[in-house]
């Protein structure tokens, strides 16, 4: 018989050498787990050491003395029962058996009525130091050596695998160094005190610390703009400096590193946003290049979050009056280095708004545009505002307007009108206007491949896709940023802010929010959804009759109304009669002192209710606001009637039949009533414009040509016409321009005459006391060449 042919192969060299890489894995992991269950073992030990110790020193110790004593009672207790016993009555056999059990397990005389069991007072017992002697003792031995294992050898004779003892660390070991490191301490603390300095050298000791720390964070901030990819270490050390603990520096040398390491993020950063890696990216094989600057970007990022994290943790800090556990800088100078965080904050939101965590910079920014703090406030709203200004796309004026909203919903709308009054500044009405131009223009398509094969040739089909493609990359390079996503992102963002407006304008309609809220809907009162219109004019129109607004407020009710008429509300069939009757009615309530600030409102009210709407104005109305505003100007300081007087030269030429008011003839039946509060009834074509010739004889140089101009008819040539500087100009830039705040004007001293000084005093009945006399202080000193501050003149006479 054959013998069978053993068909097992022989195991290739690669099984082998991966089977033995298993078997010294799995050596290793035996030797581990080994050594963990020693370690286990011996700490049971010591538990039971410490319970068996403490149990021993529990237990109260009995004299000697006492044990014999009691020990000889009871056994003559046992002698005298035993003589009790009859045992003459018992037989030699029987009294055996009883001695027996009584040497045994008693069952006869235990309690019945115990449920223990029987060994159970025997075990209780048992001494505790006999149960600890009874366990296992293991003796201390060397420190096991723990094997290492290294890279193998290959020679002829085949792999030869290399290891290295490593030395476990023992117990003793570890008490050993604890032991050296409380020697340490006691000898540092055993050390002499330094000697006191005076003041002289503290000051100078300070200077020099301080100039060592200025040189050095000035050496590694030009190290690192100078090769930021191999100076990142660098600016990890920079950023350690920020818990500078030297408590007389501390302060100086953290705003000094906080302002430079701004500067450094501003110029090192890249243009784009950095994505982190996903798994299959991290495993593939890159060039060298690449994968060092997949390295510099990740430690780019980690080091400007633990940045932005320190600034935070500083404004908590401020904010919530904490002290760090060193009290290396007093609660005083945390506001200093809490205003140098939040400058450094707003400059990073503003330079860098497509980088990592703009996000979370914007979060921390906006709650503190409503603190306390004035300076800090003005900040943050400085920055968001100039973040509006340069945000083309829209995406980022989304974010700060969502955290916003969310902000003044949170605080129960009790916020600084500041927060509101940044939606001001949104960039959203260029987009609007061309939006009707982009839905009419049709999207450019492409033709698909299976309309190409049906329609086209081979070589037309060659010839149409180099074409398609020049046209991608021509729309591509005309449009930098989508205009589909641009008038998306601006709708949701004007909604967020129409919602705000709303909410305030239903639910706290006596809050000092109010007036940001009706100048906001005046601004962007020609986005608002038709839908709208008529409820919110009802909501304008009782705010007006409740009398609990104040004047501006009910200025900005006028204004919004008619933004709302003058855009898509003309198709809406509204009577704003009422509107009108209050703004005439109001118009002598305007302040006639330095803080006149309300007529830029009223003349942007004007502009919009009467130019605007020149269609919808009847010739009365028209008649009875210029006799009004004519009459205004005597009233208000020079600016405000440059404004007024230009007012009323674009309405006599936008109404020409208004010139009646020049002549002294009446039109009609009745009387003028200038007391009358409703413009159509007030009869103003029976009246003079007579304000304008007191208005001739005006100390302002300017609102003498505006009065003579008026007074010929409003020419647009000839030489009663006025300068291109003046014509061209409405009245709200006039009044701007001609601004008496904190200036000082020069009178035209050639122009002023002993005759038309006295004719100019004797002829004006009209004018108060007051204003004679302020007339006669500004021409006494313009005769001596003298300039006259006229603000502080109207502020000392306080005219009404």
């Amino acid at each position: 018989m054959k013998p069978r042919k053993n068909k097992k192969r022989v195991p290739s060299f690669r099984k082998l050498l991966k089977t033995s890489k298993v078997k010294l894995d799995n050596k290793l992991k035996n030797k581990q787990f080994k050594h963990e269950s020693i370690a286990k073992k011996y700490r049971k030990e010591q538990r039971k050491l410490r319970q068996a110790v403490k149990d021993v020193t529990s237990r109260t110790s009995v004299p000697l003395e006492e044990y014999k004593t009691k020990h000889a009672a009871k056994r003559k207790e046992e002698e005298e029962e035993e003589e009790a016993l009859p045992l003459d009555m018992m037989d030699e056999d029987d009294l055996k058996l009883m001695e027996d059990l009584a040497q045994k397990a008693s069952f006869v005389t235990r309690d019945l009525s115990s449920s223990e069991p029987v060994h159970f007072k025997k075990r209780k017992q048992e001494s505790v130091i006999d149960r600890y002697e009874k366990m296992p003792r293991h003796m201390q031995t060397e420190p096991e050596k723990e094997l290492i294992h290294l890279l193998p050898i290959k020679d002829k004779s085949g792999i030869i695998p290399q290891t290295m003892e490593k030395p476990v660390i023992g117990v003793a070991q570890n008490e050993e160094d604890e032991d050296t490191e409380e020697m340490e301490v006691v000898e540092a603390s055993s050390e002499e005190p330094q000697p006191v300095l005076t003041t002289d050298e503290l000051v100078i000791q300070r200077r020099r610390k301080l100039q060592e720390k200025k040189i050095h964070i000035a050496a590694l901030a030009a190290a690192i703009l100078s090769d930021p990819e191999n100076s990142i270490k660098k600016l990890k050390e920079l950023r350690a400096m920020l818990m500078e603990q030297d408590p007389n520096v501390a302060v100086i040398v953290r705003k000094l590193v906080m302002v430079s390491l701004m500067e450094i993020f501003k110029d090192i950063t890249p243009s784009y946003k950095i994505r982190p890696l996903t798994e299959a990216e991290k495993h593939t094989k890159v060039r060298k290049e690449t994968r060092k600057l997949r390295e510099f970007e990740e430690s780019l990022v980690s080091q400007y979050k633990f940045y932005l994290e320190n600034l935070e943790q500083t404004v908590k800090d401020w904010k919530q009056r904490k002290l760090k556990k060193s009290n290396v800088i007093s609660l005083k100078a945390y506001k200093g280095l809490a205003e140098i965080a939040v400058k450094c904050l707003c400059e990073l939101l503003v330079v860098l708004p497509h980088f990592n965590f703009h996000n979370n910079i914007i979060v921390l920014i906006v709650p503190l545009m409503n603190d306390a703090s004035k300076l800090i406030s003005e900040m943050c709203c400085e920055a968001v505002k100039k973040l509006f200004k340069q945000d083309k796309l829209g995406s980022v004026s989304l974010g700060v307007v969502k955290v916003i909203s969310g902000l003044v919903k949170s605080r129960n709308y009790d916020v600084r009108p500041e927060v509101l009054k940044i939606f001001l500044h949104l960039r959203i009405k260029e987009v609007e206007v061309k939006k009707d131009t982009e839905d009419i223009t049709a999207k450019k398509k492409f033709m698909s491949c299976k309309e190409k094969r049906k329609n086209l040739s081979r070589m037309q089909r060659k010839w149409k896709k180099a074409e398609e493609k020049l046209e991608r990359e021509l729309l591509e390079a005309e449009a930098s940023e989508s205009k589909e996503k641009k008038l998306k992102l601006h709708t949701e963002t004007l909604n967020i802010v129409f919602l705000t407006y709303f909410r305030i304008l239903k639910k706290v309609q006596k809050s000092p929010l109010l007036p940001t809220v009706l100048e906001g809907l005046a601004k962007f009162a020609h986005l608002i959804n038709v839908e709208f219109f008529d409820d919110l004019l009802v909501v304008l129109h009782s705010l007006i009759a409740s009398g609990d607004l104040s004047y501006r407020e009910s200025l900005h009710c006028v204004l919004t109304a008619f933004h709302i008429l003058s855009g898509q509300g003309d198709v809406l069939n509204i009577d704003p009669s009422k509107f009108y009757s209050h703004l005439y009615r109001t118009l002598f309530r305007l302040h006639a002192g330095a803080t006149n600030d309300d007529m830029v409102i009223v003349l942007q009210c004007l502009d919009v209710m009467l130019t605007k709407r020149r269609k919808q104005v009847s010739q009365q109305r028209a008649l009875a606001f210029i006799k009004r505003l004519s009459t205004l100007a005597l009233h208000v300081l020079p600016n405000s009637s440059v404004g007024i007087l230009a007012t009323n030269r674009i309405l006599m030429q936008t109404f020409p039949k208004t010139d009646l008011l020049l002549d002294n003839e009446a039109q009609g039946s009745g009387l003028y009533l200038p007391e009358l509060d409703e413009p159509e009834c007030c009869n103003a074509q029976n009246t003079a414009l007579w304000e304008l010739h007191a208005l001739r004889r005006h100390y302002h140089p300017t609102v003498q040509k505006f009065a003579d101009h008026l007074i010929a008819g409003a020419p647009a040539e000839g030489s009663e016409a006025l300068r291109p500087d003046l014509s061209r100009r409405c009245g709200t830039e006039l009044f701007e321009t001609y601004n008496m705040k904190g200036m000082t004007f020069n009178p035209p001293v050639a122009s002023v005459t002993p005759r038309k000084k006295d004719k100019f005093l004797q002829g004006d009945s009209f004018l108060n006391e007051d204003l004679k006399e302020l007339i006669q202080t500004h021409l006494n000193e313009a005769a001596v060449h003298r300039p006259v501050d006229f603000a502080k003149h109207l502020k000392e006479s306080s005219l009404s």
